[in-house]
């Protein structure tokens, strides 16, 4: 039990407000954890690299397509592709739309704001005019639904945006797994805080957009907007991916008589930190096309790891998972500590209480997380 000021914090996760507040990770300290997280990490950078790659091209290339058959493609068509594409011989570049389409549903931060603003519409208006010009039916269209179109350039914005954010990330991921191979990453603290510097380096790296339609630009999240990575892509995604999700097709009902879904978003828990391994290879559960994509690009050390288990290679995906999210608890001991009000080691007692504050409302939200599961 934490105490503050002798008013004790009842919490079966209390005891992670004091490991936080010393330095420690959400995530025990060994050297298989080490190895499970660099390693997933790796992969999981080498396939975010791809989906950042893919988003931006359809964000530039592929707005107001409403047919885009061949947009996974980069631009880049041929018959072998396609063959491959049909077979599933490719990156899933579905899961990226899915977190896509969660960050949008869920919102939050500058970036939802701003597609709220007039100075939005007048450029989205723009936008359509150029691109439809010679096009009456879909200029009937426009009159008739108005905000249809609109909101396919909001849908593309969020393309973007989730691409730039992903963008930075992998690079992240790939250097912390090339530093791992140097020998200069030995503990967990150590990734975490190489994520947290990457995190506050990138903290205020703008997040732009623009598209071109017969050689002019049309800025749809200008530089002026003050949109940045952390506030406007970082958060967000972490509250819509890791925390909140979406329900999954077939493990829940949809009925609103049966209760199974809470009513209100902000109670969602079908997030990344709360997700259970075990369904993951089913049908409809969308983190199952993640694991599949990391599974092609696993290091040799992980890799043997997993088969070394005792299923080997039977349940890949379920153990491919469970190192996802270790890391990803991780990743959120990142944003915990580079999102604290003051620093940890300050000895102002009313900043202290302020700190304490916020790690207690961290740890009402990882109640029903995977949290104690990882740990064990």
């Amino acid at each position: 039990m934490v105490t503050f000021k002798n008013k004790p914090y009842n919490n079966p996760l209390a005891d992670y407000i004091k490991r936080l507040q010393t330095g420690e990770a959400l995530l025990a300290d060994n050297p298989e954890n080490v190895l499970e997280v660099v390693g997933i990490l790796k992969s999981y950078g080498v396939v975010l690299d791809a989906y950042s790659n893919n988003l931006i091209y359809i964000a530039e290339k592929q707005f107001l397509v409403f047919f885009p058959f061949f947009k996974y493609f980069n631009g880049e068509f041929s018959w072998q592709k396609l063959l491959r594409h049909w077979w599933h011989d490719r990156i899933n570049f579905e899961y990226a739309e899915y977190c896509m389409k969660s960050m949008m549903w869920h919102g939050g931060g500058g970036l939802d704001t701003y597609l709220d603003t007039k100075e939005f519409q007048q450029t989205a208006q723009a936008v359509i005019a150029a691109k439809f010009k010679n096009n009456l039916l879909m200029k009937g269209m426009h009159q008739l639904f108005p905000d249809f179109l609109i909101e396919q350039l909001r849908a593309s914005a969020y393309y973007s945006g989730l691409g730039q954010f992903w963008r930075v990330m992998a690079d992240i991921f790939l250097s912390l797994s090339d530093r791992y191979d140097q020998g200069e990453i030995k503990t967990i603290p150590e990734v975490v805080e190489h994520i947290k510097v990457g995190l506050v380096e990138s903290a205020t790296k703008p997040i732009t957009y623009e598209v071109k339609i017969d050689n002019k630009v049309y800025e749809i999240l200008p530089k002026k907007a003050g949109l940045t990575f952390l506030a406007d892509t970082a958060i967000p995604y972490v509250e819509a991916v890791f925390f909140r999700g979406t329900p999954f097709s077939g493990t829940v009902t949809y009925n609103a008589q049966a209760y199974q879904i809470p009513p209100d978003q902000a109670r969602f828990q079908y997030g990344a930190l709360y997700a259970d391994p075990l369904p993951v290879g089913s049908a409809g559960i969308p983190p199952t096309l993640l694991m599949q994509d990391m599974r092609h690009y696993l290091p040799d050390y992980l890799h043997e790891v997993y088969r070394r288990s005792l299923r080997g290679e039977d349940d890949l995906l379920v153990q491919i998972c469970i190192s996802f999210q270790k890391s990803m608890f991780c990743v959120t001991t990142a944003a915990i500590w580079g999102l604290m009000p003051y620093p940890l080691d300050s000895q102002d007692p009313s900043e202290q209480q302020a700190n304490q504050v916020y790690l207690e409302k961290w740890m009402e939200r990882f109640k029903n997380s995977r949290l104690l599961d990882v740990n064990q």
